[in-house]
């Protein structure tokens, strides 16, 4: 898959600012499927020249006696899309839609290292986006439409090797009582309002879906207690929406426990388990799955909305927010 705009730049012939008309002509003549071509002089910044725009140019009533033996400068696009060979296709999408509609059809001219590299029609530019989408979209969690195991993983293995890191599994603890008292409806529902309260909070960070009811953000930094902090309260302050009165009364919801008992149920809550590499390297991603693991049976064995990270477990230390 594509992601770099400068991956589905296509060759585009260049002329001098001071190329007759005529010359372009004849290019466009000989070639019928060149859209454009480009305008360069020296090391100066690209211009462009779209065939539609040259013809309607000289496609008026003495536009073709008037520039034929005239320099193309007079009719060259002197403020077209410039951008860089790494950009990324979609941010380079957003930024071709946002043009007047007099620019919007025009071509995007791609440079790499200062000069000229090629160009990009908006028709390849459209089909190469919804390309990106449409592969996104099997890695994408069909609840909540966050990044899948697949992307979570790749993301992982990234972490890894970053100099400052923390990665933070998130889930939400008794759900299956929950599901099972209020309906796969209302569970759905608890699972993306909780995703969309994430979002909030991790609007700077990598935000995935494990599955189910699981979580996980991963930070390229250590500064994460606020942040944990911010979601336990707003989660705890979020599921009241969730539930009757008499169950929030109570406090708690009949159902089946692990024992297979049935027995009052603690409401659902929030866990996060933290695992970072500021006390301790770590050479591969089992190892963070080894120790979130650790981590969150800490957690689960604690009431209420919870988070432990590595260098607090130890220390019996954590931050705990309850109903």
């Amino acid at each position: 898959m594509y992601t770099k705009i400068g991956e589905i730049a296509e060759s585009i012939p260049s002329v001098t600012p001071d190329t007759k008309c005529g010359f372009v002509n004849g290019l466009f003549k000989q070639n019928p499927k060149l859209e454009g071509v480009a305008v360069v002089e020296g090391n100066g910044h690209p211009q462009l020249l779209m065939r539609s725009r040259f013809y309607q140019k000289i496609g008026t009533q003495y536009g073709y006696n008037l520039y034929m033996g005239r320099p193309v400068r007079l009719v060259v696009n002197n403020q077209p899309l410039v951008v860089d060979y790494e950009d990324p296709i979609t941010e380079v999408s957003i930024q071709a839609m946002n043009r007047s509609d007099e620019d919007l059809y025009e071509g995007v001219i791609v440079t790499k290292d200062g000069s000229l590299y090629g160009a990009v029609s908006i028709r390849s530019l459209l089909l190469a986006v919804a390309d990106i989408r449409a592969e996104m979209a099997i890695f994408m969690n069909p609840l909540t439409g966050l990044p899948g195991n697949r992307i979570i993983e790749d993301r992982l293995h990234q972490s890894v090797q970053q100099e400052f890191f923390s990665v933070l599994y998130i889930d939400l603890d008794h759900f299956k009582t929950y599901n099972d008292s209020y309906g796969f409806k209302m569970g759905d529902e608890l699972i993306q309002a909780t995703a969309n309260l994430l979002r909030r909070y991790f609007t700077d960070d990598f935000l995935g879906h494990i599955g189910g009811d699981d979580f996980i953000a991963i930070l390229s930094h250590h500064d994460f207690e606020p942040i944990c902090q911010q979601v336990l309260v707003e989660f705890e302050k979020q599921k009241l929406e969730f539930y009757n009165e008499e169950d929030w009364r109570n406090q708690y919801v009949m159902g089946e426990s692990r024992d297979g008992v049935y027995a009052a149920i603690p409401l659902t809550s929030l866990s996060i388990a933290v695992v970072t590499n500021r006390v301790r390297a770590y050479k591969h991603v089992d190892e963070i799955v080894e120790e979130a693991t650790r981590i969150k049976k800490i957690c689960k064995s604690t009431p209420g909305s919870v988070s432990y990270a590595d260098h607090e477990v130890s220390q019996d230390a954590g931050m705990q927010v309850q109903s």
